[in-house]
């Protein structure tokens, strides 16, 4: 449930949850491919446990710049973000890096996922000893989503 506080701290309103279904109302046209359901619970959770060691790239041109540099990881970029001319180079920079990705349905919560209270629209998974087998199980599944082409 997410919370909006009003004047009155002891007050909050409550909006509901948007379900998945809901969420893929908005996506664009580009988002292929997208995680299902299960594996976009297990990313978050994922993103959570890097964010914790300190091991994620959040935003366009931080992902774009390491990227470049040579980082590998897994990116994973938000299906509902507009324009798509923000971030529609990402997709082919990874596979000419070699480097996989997948879309989840809301920018939101991929930036709740990252302990930030704005919306991500990208976000660069590195992996840790800590948390590898979160993250060998994400790598596995996004690897064996169906490319759009």
């Amino acid at each position: 449930m997410t919370k909006i506080k009003e004047e009155d701290p002891d007050e909050t309103i409550e909006t509901p949850e948007r379900s998945y279904s809901d969420l893929l109302a908005n996506l664009n046209p580009i988002a292929k491919p997208l995680a299902g359901r299960k594996l976009t619970k297990k990313i978050y959770k994922c993103i959570k446990k890097a964010v914790k060691q300190k091991n994620i790239r959040r935003g366009v041109k931080e992902v774009q710049k390491f990227l470049n540099k040579g980082e590998k990881g897994i990116v994973v970029l938000a299906g509902d973000t507009l324009p798509i001319e923000v971030y529609c180079h990402i997709p082919v920079m990874c596979e000419d890096l070699s480097i996989p990705y997948a879309y989840t349905p809301s920018k939101t919560d991929l930036g709740a996922s990252a302990g930030s209270k704005r919306p991500t629209c990208v976000i660069l998974v590195k992996p840790h000893s800590d948390y590898q087998e979160a993250y060998d199980y994400c790598l596995e599944e996004v690897q064996g989503l169906p490319l759009p082409y």
